[in-house]
């Protein structure tokens, strides 16, 4: 396991006086947020009296209220993120500067989001939001991480909406051995298509442009849920060994994570799957500094166990 940084040590380090500095931009952002939201209310209530004075339905005028009302909380948001994620920037690169890695709310480094693309180990979607990425040494072995939030819109007209597909984490682990062939790992099903409906399974299929066949594991747990692919049969069998199969699968209790997914290639393990937003540590209420600074440190700090515990060790 590696070791955590200190909640209250960061802040009573350069962290904690980075944050009090902050504390006018906050109360200012807070101040300009209220007024705009209070505004909006009484536009909203002016609106809705004047429609129903002037003869107009009822309904429509509370509709119209809402709007501008919705409006305002929308104005408010609006005015309030750069100052929220300004905070958490800095109580993120904080924890990542303690734990020796490197953190940016913006991900310049789109590789491990392009993969899990290639590989089919995310939903075909309209929209892609990557936020959060650390990248350093965990270990001794290469690491990265970042979230990723998917939408799609569906429908037409008035039934329009945009819907999320994929709200989760891509992290890749450099391997202390390099691989041969390429191996992945994804829900069973994945890619059978019609053949699935007939409860069939495919042999082969073409997946990242690489030709690959399925595996049956030992473990029939495993068989249940997952698919391996391969083009490297004997390798596949060294990887996904059974104490491998019960790290992989203790994942999903461990952290929330849903419908996970991993690809061994090119000596990194590339691990997707979808959970919560976790590294919202930015809030414009001073009282909250801790509380996140603390939910994050744990969350990360567990993530990195993972990778460390995921990575075998040379043989």
């Amino acid at each position: 396991m590696i070791e955590r940084p200190d909640a209250d040590a960061l802040l009573a380090g350069p962290l904690g006086q980075w944050l009090a500095d902050q504390s006018g931009l906050r109360e200012r952002t807070r101040a300009k947020v209220t007024h705009r939201f209070v505004a909006a209310v009484v536009l909203a209530a002016a609106v809705a009296f004047a429609m129903v004075v002037s003869g107009g339905p009822v309904v429509g005028a509370l509709q119209i209220g809402a709007l501008i009302g919705a409006g305002g909380w929308l104005w408010g948001e609006w005015t309030k993120r750069p100052v929220v994620n300004r905070i958490k920037e800095g109580i993120n690169s904080a924890i990542a500067r303690a734990l020796g890695l490197s953190y940016s709310l913006a991900v310049a480094d789109r590789r491990d989001f392009d993969r899990a693309l290639r590989f089919a180990m995310l939903p075909t979607h309209d929209k892609a939001t990557l936020e959060d990425a650390w990248w350093g040494e965990v270990g001794g072995r290469p690491f990265r991480l970042h979230e990723a939030k998917l939408t799609e819109e569906r429908g037409s007209g008035k039934s329009r909406r945009t819907v999320t597909v994929f709200q989760g984490a891509i992290m890749s682990v450099g391997f202390a051995r390099s691989f041969s062939g390429t191996t992945l790992i994804e829900r069973n099903g994945q890619h059978d298509g019609l053949l699935g409906l007939f409860g069939r399974k495919r042999d082969s299929a073409e997946i990242g442009g690489l030709p690959l066949t399925r595996m049956d594991m030992v473990d029939p747990r495993f068989n249940d849920e997952f698919d391996v692919w391969t083009n490297d049969p004997v390798e596949a069998q060294y990887l996904v060994h059974p104490e491998y199969v019960e790290r992989l699968v203790a994942l999903e209790s461990a952290f929330t994570a849903r419908k996970l997914r991993a690809l061994f290639r090119d000596g990194e393990l590339l691990v997707v799957f979808e959970a919560g937003n976790e590294f919202e540590t930015g809030s414009l209420d001073s009282g909250d500094d801790r509380h996140h600074l603390q939910q994050a440190i744990a969350h990360f700090g567990a993530l990195a166990d993972l990778a460390v515990r995921l990575n075998e060790r040379g043989r």
